[in-house]
């Protein structure tokens, strides 16, 4: 079904005509809406990840619009450091399974009809794992806040900030690792020693924030109430360096990382990513996510 010329006009029309119209309204509404938000608060950039209802789940726009905004903070003379948050109390629940696992395989990208190709799937994952790592190579810090779930693909964004509060009750794991999914950012093998990052990902098991802080997986961990005070109090600090200097340890730092290898790790963590939702498990899980729902499958998959 599809509008003529004439009746576009006419809904135009009486939108403008609207008493519930205005440009102000209408521009508020449209921020509220976008996937990810950019606010500027003195040398603070805040980036929130911005689908509450669905936890904040990442859908097809919410990667590169990140990397844009990242971009322009950075460009921002007056930000010195970026903090990434969710709204509405989550941080990230990973890849919109509603969206990619629940749909009829063939009809979503990352979920291929059989025989699958490799390179398309490549295509789709490298792509939006090079937008996550704007925050990696932002040349400024990043502080990720980490509250309530941080799962799977929120994980591989709040891993590649340079600093990591979470409060105490936050869920932080990676249980695609069970099954269809593999971390294509990589970041586990550089936060945490070689015996943890196995056990978080052979067993797909999810941990606390205070678990992953005692652990070193994130920086610092603090009761859900104290999580403003504790942002705030680094964020203050690197309100007094130049932020040139901010730029000169970030590099220097990096630069151990990506010396030990990180590229070529997400280069083959992203092709085996492809593969685990290609196999004949990963099949059969995505079909019973469609014959089910993604909850119950999930549920399925993790209960032992």
């Amino acid at each position: 079904f599809r509008l003529s010329q004439t009746m576009w006009q006419g809904v135009a029309y009486a939108v403008r005509c609207s008493t519930a119209f205005t440009p102000c309204r209408f521009l508020c509404s449209q921020q509220q809406q976008k996937p990810v938000k950019l606010s500027i608060e003195g040398h603070v950039a805040r980036i929130t990840l911005n689908r509450p209802a669905s936890m904040n789940a990442i859908e097809a726009s919410m990667p590169s619009l990140l990397e844009s905004l990242v971009a322009e903070a950075n460009d921002n003379p007056s930000v010195k450091v970026l903090v990434l948050q969710g709204a509405g109390g989550n941080f990230c629940s990973g890849y919109d399974l509603k969206l990619y696992a629940e749909a009829p395989r063939g009809s979503q990208p990352g979920s291929q009809l059989m025989p699958w190709d490799p390179y398309e799937d490549y295509q789709f994952m490298w792509r939006a794992t090079q937008h996550y790592m704007s925050l990696w190579r932002s040349l400024k810090p990043v502080l990720a806040r980490i509250e309530g779930s941080c799962i799977g693909g929120g994980s591989d964004m709040a891993l590649l900030c340079d600093v990591t509060i979470a409060t105490d009750d936050a869920k932080i794991g990676y249980p695609p690792a069970r099954l269809w999914g593999c971390p294509t950012t990589a970041m586990w093998a550089h936060r945490l020693s070689l015996e943890q990052a196995k056990r978080l990902l052979l067993t797909g098991d999810v941990i606390s924030g205070r678990r992953a802080a005692q652990i070193g997986l994130v920086g610092e961990s603090v009761p859900t109430e104290q999580i403003d005070e504790a942002e705030r109090r680094f964020t203050d600090r690197l309100a007094g360096v130049p932020v040139n200097q901010l730029f000169f340890q970030k590099l220097m730092l990096n630069s151990v990382v990506e010396a030990a290898g990180l590229a070529n790790t997400q280069r083959l963590a992203t092709l085996l990513d492809g593969m685990s939702r290609h196999t004949p498990e990963g099949v059969q899980f995505q079909r019973r996510c469609e014959e089910v729902g993604f909850k119950q499958a999930v549920q399925e998959r993790d209960r032992n």
